[in-house]
């Protein structure tokens, strides 16, 4: 299927995109439960990034899926193929320079690991938004958690279908201990501390 095909490389080198935009790229891998806070956290840093200049985009899970990946359910078959093409998209942002932020509840780690390794050392920056299932379904922002208790959703990840927490992620923030401001200093943080963006 991929015999007749080339790779292409291109002549702009990361080391021109990062002195055009100053600062690094990464793919900032946000996972964890529905209701964890993932989607609220990315938000909130993607804001904090413009401030600081920074240029990024957010890949959110809902966002992505009524487009890129409208054809998929939610199967453990097509919840690999879901983070499979995501992995593919967040890769072309970081090689464009951006700093690309992900958040999707992506349950297994091997599909995580999958992605990671896609990437160079240091551009995969896996943040785990922690919250104990009954925290995240006291908020249930959405009412999944409900209607899945209730058994009109199948498959539903913390209920009747696996969620495998990361061992070793590189940031790991507890929503309910940290305010959504902490949890964004602690993240801009790391990023200055690893030479993403500039301290």
């Amino acid at each position: 299927m991929t015999e007749n095909l080339t790779w292409h490389s291109h002549t702009v080198s990361p080391e021109q995109r990062r002195r055009l935009k100053g600062h690094g790229s990464a793919l900032l891998w946000f996972t964890g439960l529905s209701g964890s806070g993932k989607s609220t956290l990315a938000n909130a840093l993607e804001q904090r990034l413009m401030t600081l200049r920074v240029h990024s985009y957010l890949l959110d899970g809902d966002n992505v899926r009524l487009g890129l990946n409208g054809d998929l359910g939610f199967s453990d078959h097509d919840r690999v193929e879901n983070i499979r093409r995501i992995g593919e998209v967040g890769k072309l942002f970081v090689a464009s320079g951006t700093l690309c932020l992900s958040a999707f509840i992506s349950p297994f780690r091997e599909d995580r690991q999958r992605v990671r390794d896609a990437l160079a050392p240091g551009q995969f920056i896996e943040v785990f938004v922690d919250a104990p299932l009954a925290v995240c379904e006291q908020r249930d922002p959405k009412g999944l958690y409900r209607r899945a208790r209730a058994g009109e959703i199948r498959n539903f990840t913390g209920i009747d279908s696996d969620y495998q927490p990361p061992q070793c992620p590189e940031i790991h923030i507890q929503t309910d201990q940290l305010d959504t401001e902490q949890a964004v200093d602690k993240i801009v943080d790391y990023l200055k501390r690893h030479g993403v963006l500039t301290p």
